[in-house]
């Protein structure tokens, strides 16, 4: 593709297509409600496959955290060059592949090894997917409207998360201790979810490439691309260290909330899915909202840094957000989880939004991907694992809620710094 059909391309849509590409927003919006079910699935089934395989939290915190953050890691800045440069539709069915083949292998897991590899293939699917859906979301979409259209990928990723509690839990309890396939509860919903996943990668196929907007040049190489990003380091290294903190507080939080409900609080899954499902959908969905709109809004600020204005608001007020664990009762347990949650979705809508409004388009797959290699290393990898070791330090498995706590305080402090210097260092916007 040339440089010249690429520019060509940046014309706005014609009103005729708007409905075209509204139905495209929708299928990437479902495909990403599909991995983010698939990749959180495991989460409120933990405690009976911890029982089931004989695993202990340090080995469910590596599950967790670094089987999909070791992959991600070597393969989010591939994924991210062939998001600039090749066929974006192709490669998101793809890794839609990956993660249904990743949780049919969990539900078949026999031990600790075969569980890590699963969780990898979810993973690292579920989670490179995402800079494939931005850069599809954004050519589909002016820069005006462009907030909004990437609500509709976080909204997505919402209603995965909160249907992997409400739908897993609620199936988990139903089968009570009928096998599915010869195959225990938490494995059948895991199969049950696979193959689901599995199906929607159907929808993808006659999906229709969006042209490339915003495109300066025709895509650098890897190198130029990465001395590229380093020239943005001013702004991208302290944004970085703002979403980082948001993930790092939502992974663990994520991860250790189903087993503290039930070691603490004495819940079964069948009895906190439907709120805690209702509570990460509610707070993903007015988080988005929030976000969405304050991206936008942020935008007509004269310093391009307003964009983050509201990012650097909400990640102050996640600080208190973060004792969730040490709340007296499952109600206020559920409430100050929902804030926390809300806090984390609209700083990832912002952040999006940001990216997608400040960095060219050339080099924006591979910013997105550098940035989930980071956040997968240091936010999906260390932060399940991170409080396990304070649990530890504190005295044992018995301490988890506390460790919680604590982890989630320190990394929402350094959340709110990073997004806070963000919004002075910001680059002009492209094309202003």
């Amino acid at each position: 593709m040339t440089s010249e059909t690429l520019t060509g391309a940046a014309e706005a849509p014609a009103p005729a297509r708007a409905r075209g590409h509204l139905a495209s927003l929708l299928l990437l919006a479902l495909t990403v409600t599909s991995a983010s079910a698939v990749r959180v699935l495991f989460s409120p089934l933990q405690e009976a496959a911890k029982a089931d395989l004989r695993l202990d939290d340090f080995q469910i915190s590596l599950v967790q955290g670094l089987a999909a953050s070791i992959p991600i890691a070597l393969m989010a800045v591939p994924v991210g060059r062939m998001t600039d440069r090749g066929r974006r539709v192709w490669l998101l069915a793809a890794m839609a592949v990956l993660w249904s083949v990743g949780s049919v292998m969990t539900a078949y897991a026999d031990g600790f090894a075969w569980l890590f590899v699963a969780r990898m293939l979810s993973g690292v699917g579920a989670v490179c997917a995402l800079p494939v859906a931005i850069s599809l979301a954004a050519d589909l979409s002016a820069p005006e409207r462009r907030g909004r259209s990437l609500l509709l990928l976080t909204l997505g990723t919402m209603v995965g998360g909160a249907s992997a509690f409400a739908i897993g839990g609620a199936l988990f309890g139903a089968l009570g201790e009928t096998p599915v396939l010869g195959l225990a509860p938490w494995r059948g919903v895991q199969l049950i979810f696979g193959l689901v996943s599995a199906v929607l990668v159907l929808p993808l196929l006659p999906m229709r490439e969006p042209a490339r907007r915003e495109v300066v040049k025709d895509a650098a190489a890897l190198g130029p691309a990465l001395r590229e990003l380093w020239a943005l380091r001013g702004f991208l290294l302290p944004l970085f260290l703002g979403q980082i903190g948001v993930v790092m507080a939502d992974t663990a939080a994520t991860v250790w909330a189903a087993p503290i409900l039930t070691r603490d609080f004495g819940q079964q899954p069948a009895q906190f899915a439907g709120w805690m499902g209702l509570a990460i959908l509610g707070s993903g969905l007015v988080g988005s909202v929030l976000g969405g709109f304050a991206a936008d809004a942020g935008q007509k600020a004269k310093s391009s840094g307003g964009v983050l204005y509201g990012a650097a608001i909400v990640s102050v007020l996640a600080i208190p957000a973060a004792l969730f664990p040490i709340m007296p009762s499952v109600a206020g347990f559920g409430w100050v989880l929902a804030a926390l949650l809300l806090a984390g979705s609209a700083c990832g809508l912002i952040t999006t939004t940001a990216l997608a409004v400040l960095v060219p388009n050339e080099i924006r797959g591979v910013c997105v991907a550098t940035f989930l290699v980071v956040a997968s290393v240091v936010g999906l990898g260390l932060a399940p694992t991170l409080v396990t070791l304070g649990s530890d330090a504190l005295g044992g498995e018995t301490h988890l809620a506390l460790s919680l706590a604590i982890t989630g305080v320190a990394v929402n402090v350094l959340s709110a710094l990073g997004f806070l210097i963000a919004t002075r260092t910001a680059p002009r916007r492209v094309g202003a």
